[in-house]
């Protein structure tokens, strides 16, 4: 499977990355570890060696599994990605969002990048996932309480110790990517992860132009909107309270008939064309668009990560990726 270089760091990661918020189990209506380990561990066997996850992913549950799937030697395989940045264990730090843990418990979350909290929380991912080093170290949100600077000096000083590869942010505005790239030095910032679908395109304006200028690597979540662009999203699926597309503003009714409209009269014959499914056409147009390295896909079981790796081979032309584009852009999305 193709790889891409990621930024200037030395990491070489699949188009797509494995997602692994869901299978934490929380926002996402429940999760099976057991179909967890094996998906992440048929996602290694077919390529899709990145894994992206992050301690506040079930409360250090989707950590915890993926752990799990990469013992007895599998580590060695894959790339790791988690984060830091976002405390639940600890009421240090400014108050970011509240949600329930698997008990209906409901949990206070923190933003805090202080360098003595990304230090504590790098080791307790190390324990966790069972592994010696990760690759790839994001901090998951801007923390208004921390200067950013002090932030990337406790990186630069986990590189140094061994225990991170490379160092990356995630929903990081441009003028914070330039801090942050000004406090590394000589050690590159190797990505951002921001949000970016056909219904989620705001970074086109600032952060993509931002990040092809100064080669660095963009992981995007979210590129089939949590299903919504799937197809598989109709008038009639309901989720329940603990699924949080439950309360997202793009699964409205108004918004599931604009967008399967789209789907259907403009992907669907592109898809038909390739043999694929809609899924795999609007993953193959992110990973297609200049300046994305990767799009992270979240797979609960071995069958849906198949899927998504075929997504990586498939080759829109040049004309099928200017359809969909036109299509999707300026729909009048109900999201206020």
């Amino acid at each position: 499977m193709e790889r891409r270089r990621l930024g200037q760091s030395d990491l070489e990661i699949p188009s797509v990355t494995f997602g692994a918020w869901a299978i934490g189990g929380t926002m996402w209506g429940g999760s099976d570890d057991e179909l967890a380990v094996a998906a992440i561990q048929a996602a290694l066997e077919v390529g899709l060696v990145a894994i992206d996850t992050a301690p506040v992913y079930g409360f250090g549950r989707s950590e915890r599994v993926v752990g799990r799937a990469l013992a007895g030697g599998r580590a060695k395989d894959a790339i790791v990605l988690t984060k830091a940045g976002l405390r639940w264990d600890s009421d240090d730090g400014q108050l970011a969002f509240e949600g329930p843990d698997e008990t209906g418990t409901v949990r206070k979350i923190y933003f805090n990048s202080r360098p003595e909290s990304v230090r504590e929380e790098c080791d307790a991912s190390l324990a966790r996932l069972g592994i010696e080093r990760i690759d790839l170290f994001q901090i998951h949100w801007p923390d208004p309480t921390t200067p950013i600077a002090e932030t990337m000096g406790a990186l630069v000083d986990l590189i140094a110790a061994g225990k991170v590869r490379a160092v990356g942010v995630s929903n990081f505005s441009p003028a914070q990517m330039t801090e942050a790239r000004d406090a590394l030095g000589d050690v590159p910032l190797a990505s951002d992860q921001p949000k970016y679908s056909l219904v989620a395109r705001d970074i086109e304006h600032d952060v993509l132009p931002y990040a092809r200028e100064h080669d660095v690597g963009l992981i995007v979540y979210s590129p089939i909107e949590q299903g919504l662009l799937s197809g598989k999203v109709t008038a009639a699926r309901t989720f329940e309270e603990t699924d949080n597309r439950s309360r997202r503003p793009t699964f409205r009714p108004v918004n599931r008939a604009l967008v399967n409209g789209v789907l259907n009269e403009v992907v669907q014959p592109i898809a038909a064309e390739h043999g694929a499914t809609l899924a795999q056409t609007v993953i193959a147009w992110t990973i297609a668009q200049p300046g994305i390295t990767s799009a992270i896909v979240g797979a609960r079981n071995p069958e849906q990560v198949r899927e998504n790796a075929r997504a990586a081979e498939l080759e829109l032309t040049a004309s099928d990726l200017d359809a969909i584009d036109q299509a999707f852009r300026g729909l009048p999305l109900d999201v206020a």
